[in-house]
């Protein structure tokens, strides 16, 4: 067995934020766990499997003892928020209605969606329900990724390739993904693709740098520890 960790939950609270914030008694915990599960469920079904498909890749919850807070990252602001408002407020007032709670919505632009993990990670499991050539696209995904800015890339495909018969992985590798160093801001995502022969696993690794003292986040969170930071030297 691979001795395999997820790189983001190896890093939540040293490097990394959670992306739920919020406290509870033991009693209402589940409760609110369960909400949080629903709440992305429903965003990602709404904005990313119908159209407008706005590119949302992150989906951060904070919540107080009257609001809940909703914060998406995505590269496509424009069809989130629709026309003059329309559609954010149409999401705001179903989540509402969902959750039985005050919503408020705040989006945030991601300005380079060509080293985003789980963006790449969404268009190539597109892609591969199209029958395209996945060595050229996975070629072409990472050379994308490396001139947008990112130090390293590695892009791995598991299944029937191809409609072969029997499965296999298939590994595309650009720069260095430094794994284990916690300093490093390594950005990871997994996405099945639903193929007429099967499903296809895509993960995809994109290494953008170390965390520095004086990176900033363009999260604005009044949370606990609701921004990712570099990590301090005892």
């Amino acid at each position: 067995m691979g001795q395999k960790v997820h790189p983001f939950g190896f890093r939540v609270g040293v490097t990394e934020a959670h992306k739920s914030r919020w406290y509870a008694p033991k009693a209402l915990f589940a409760e609110l766990l369960v909400e949080d599960y629903r709440i992305r469920q429903y965003v990602d079904k709404r904005l990313n499997r119908t159209p407008p498909f706005a590119a949302v890749s992150d989906i951060h919850i904070e919540r107080t003892r009257e609001e809940l807070k909703i914060i998406l990252k995505t590269a496509r602001p424009g069809l989130v928020i629709g026309p003059k408002g329309a559609e954010i407020e149409k999401l705001t007032q179903d989540l509402q209605a969902l959750t039985g709670r005050k919503v408020q919505t705040q989006i945030i632009e991601i300005r380079s969606p060509d080293t985003n993990a789980h963006l790449i990670a969404e268009a190539i499991a597109e892609q591969m329900k199209k029958r395209s050539n996945f060595r050229r696209l996975l070629k072409q995904r990472s050379e994308a990724a490396m001139q947008a800015g990112a130090k390293g890339v590695r892009i791995s495909v598991a299944g029937r390739l191809g409609g072969a018969e029997m499965s296999r992985t298939f590994v595309q590798r650009l720069g260095s993904i430094p794994l284990s160093t916690l300093q490093a801001n390594v950005d990871y995502a997994s996405v099945p693709s639903h193929t007429t022969y099967g499903t296809i696993g895509v993960r995809v690794w994109i290494y953008k740098g170390m965390y520095t003292g004086q990176d900033v986040d363009e999260l604005e969170s009044k949370a606990a520890g609701g921004r990712a930071r570099a990590r301090g030297r005892h």
